[in-house]
């Protein structure tokens, strides 16, 4: 493997990609098989359908910390239950369920500073799950874990913190800004990431399994940083019932804010945002993905 400017021989070896055969699908967000015959750099035609090895790909890939991604989600997301799959569908899941709790946990905490008690009289001003998943079982517990283990490694998942809606229109700005509070508690464990994957790296602590691939304190973080990236900016699309939806009325004066948010409520397009969402979603992350992962983890 060619030597990366600014990066150790230990380092280089850390973050060695997976097999050619195997590609990256930003949908699943995971890695998937190339057809059954495929051609190597090389020109041979091979037809094996043995899972990407640690440690011996030969494919190189231009990065530095953010090459890991690539070994990780190759060996997460695997398509067997195998001991190892579990053990990352584990990691995957606890990740969710603390960033999902302090996502609704901010909004919370800012609708009281705000005037509104609603979610802090339900206990949801907390890192504790418990409350956060009282309101949403399927969401935070049922449906997470069964996509994770029945669809390979996918994950839906979803969560809510209850507010007055007399309370928002009487101050909209206030409710953006509860609104506002949810990715940025998102973005803030996306930095913790990036900022304890750094100095990890800086200090020498990360190292490899007794399998050649990253050790379970490089999985979790490289997952924090990931999922919270994914759920802050899914989060912030403007379109009902996603938070991005009530935040634009930051760039609205207060009548029109006023007037919006009472369509907003009112109206039954909730359902229809959210598909559209989802389905244009898959088309604008993959570079913003790549764009904060360059940026952040290079």
């Amino acid at each position: 493997m060619a030597a990366r400017p600014g990066l150790t021989p230990s380092l280089q070896q850390h973050l060695k990609a997976p097999q050619a055969r195997y590609k990256f699908s930003p949908v699943r967000k995971g890695w998937e098989k190339r057809p059954t015959s495929i051609r190597s750099a090389r020109g041979a035609t091979r037809s094996d359908n043995t899972p990407p090895q640690a440690n011996t790909s030969k494919l190189a890939v231009p990065g530095s910390l953010a090459n890991a991604t690539w070994n990780l989600y190759a060996r997460t997301f695997m398509p067997e239950w195998t001991p190892e799959f579990l053990v990352y569908a584990f990691i995957s899941y606890i990740v969710f369920l603390f960033s999902t709790t302090c996502h609704e946990a901010a909004h919370a905490l800012v609708a009281k500073l705000g005037g509104d008690d609603t979610a802090a009289l339900g206990g949801q001003v907390t890192l504790n799950p418990v409350p956060h998943i009282r309101r949403e079982p399927w969401g935070m517990v049922i449906v997470p874990i069964a996509l994770m283990l029945l669809a390979h490694g996918s994950m839906i998942g979803w969560a809510s913190a209850p507010f007055d809606p007399a309370w928002e229109r009487r101050h909209p700005r206030r409710a953006a800004l509860m609104a506002l509070a949810g990715p940025a508690a998102n973005y803030t464990l996306m930095l913790i990431a990036v900022i304890a994957l750094r100095v990890s790296h800086a200090a020498g602590w990360l190292h490899r399994d007794p399998s050649g691939g990253p050790d379970f304190a490089t999985i979790t973080l490289f997952v924090l940083f990931s999922l919270n990236l994914l759920l802050g900016t899914f989060n912030l699309l403007p379109v009902p019932p996603l938070d991005g939806s009530t935040a634009i009325v930051l760039l609205m004066g207060e009548n029109t804010a006023q007037r919006y948010l009472e369509w907003l409520r009112g109206s039954s397009y909730a359902r229809l945002g959210l598909l559209v969402g989802l389905l244009g979603f898959q088309y604008v992350y993959g570079p913003i993905e790549t764009f904060a992962t360059n940026l952040l983890l290079r």
